[in-house]
């Protein structure tokens, strides 16, 4: 059984980001070579993202940035070690992944963060304004552009970006992440969704609103999105453009007619876009929710990555909470 609680009425706290701001590790070693000159803005570079070859060639070309090559894994305390050195501005080139690292870290500082499209997809640069494909025009707005505060969500602690979720998704990326041991990205990602077709769970989610109602609804899928959703079929579950600054939590009935196989060639992150009908899904916008899991830790997906997670979990949204560099 899991438990779903919603408080649109909370007042949102800015803890989460704060209690980002501890001590850090020890010092990050890059990966990659560093330009001879000390100068000009530090740069961070995730040379296993999608386009991690095409940012290398254009970091390392702008004599403007210094570029330190990092795991993921790694790029939060490099981020935590600028902000200890009084850095102003910091460039963070990766996919969603990378930069969720990188925002969560910076979250509660007066560090400004630039984006530099090095992912697959890129959806918090274009959401920002980013060009995609001019790097020349994007690496002069991470050198010039104006800092912007920006909202992030937050889950037990682990920042997001765009999008969470639990159910359907998450069980296509852990079958999919098992099955590149042996099988190229689309091929695993081909059986992974045969797989979850045939094997679809759901789970008990229990929903109260901040009126007091209560609803109860088995669910293949639950999808917490920052910031309002798209509700037509042409982009069910993408950012709305201009919409409420709030968690949008959108639910899938059950039976619901869900096209999974589609989960194949969607890349992630594009929202409940193909999957089910517009009419299948309930939807809230909210400040704060928190969800009751029975039974050992979960996996839960957070801007494509899974991160395992110990019931209760708490999402809020952060207003403000990280200054990000805008055209």
């Amino acid at each position: 059984m899991v438990r779903w609680r919603v408080d649109a009425a909370a007042e949102v706290s800015r803890a989460t980001a704060a209690s980002a701001q501890q001590a850090f590790a020890a010092r990050v070693r890059p990966r990659g070579r560093l330009p001879p000159s000390s100068a000009g803005i530090p740069a961070l570079l995730n040379p296993d993202s999608g386009s991690a070859a095409r940012a290398r060639a254009a970091l390392y070309a702008d004599g403007r940035f210094r570029v330190q090559e990092l795991t993921p894994t790694q790029v939060g305390d490099a981020v935590r070690a600028e902000v200890s050195r009084g850095t102003r501005r910091l460039l963070v080139s990766g996919g969603d992944g990378t930069l969720s690292a990188a925002l969560g870290a910076a979250a509660g500082t007066g560090l400004e963060i630039a984006v530099f499209p090095g992912g697959t997809l890129n959806h918090f640069a274009r959401d920002a304004g980013i060009p995609l494909d001019d790097p020349a025009a994007a690496l002069d707005i991470a050198a010039t552009g104006t800092p912007r505060p920006v909202d992030l969500g937050y889950v037990n602690g682990h920042a997001i970006l765009n999008t969470s979720s639990l159910g359907l998704y998450t069980e296509f990326v852990r079958r999919r992440e098992y099955l590149e041991r042996w099988l190229n990205y689309r091929l695993a990602s081909v059986a992974a969704a045969a797989a979850v077709w045939r094997d679809r769970q759901v789970v008990d989610v229990d929903i109260d609103t901040g009126g007091g109602a209560r609803r109860r609804f088995r669910t293949p899928l639950v999808f917490v999105g920052i910031h309002e959703r798209i509700l037509v079929p042409a982009g069910l579950g993408m950012r709305r453009p201009g919409g409420a600054r709030a968690l949008h939590v959108l639910v899938v009935q059950a039976p619901a007619p869900l096209r999974i196989r589609r989960l194949a060639f969607q890349p992630p992150g594009r929202g409940l876009q193909g999957l089910v009908p517009e009419k299948a899904v309930e939807t809230y916008l909210t400040s704060k929710a928190t969800v009751e899991m029975a039974g050992a830790p979960a996996l839960i997906a957070i801007d494509g990555e899974l991160v395992q997670a110990t019931s209760p979990l708490h999402y809020e949204l952060v207003p403000g909470a990280v200054t990000v560099v805008h055209r």
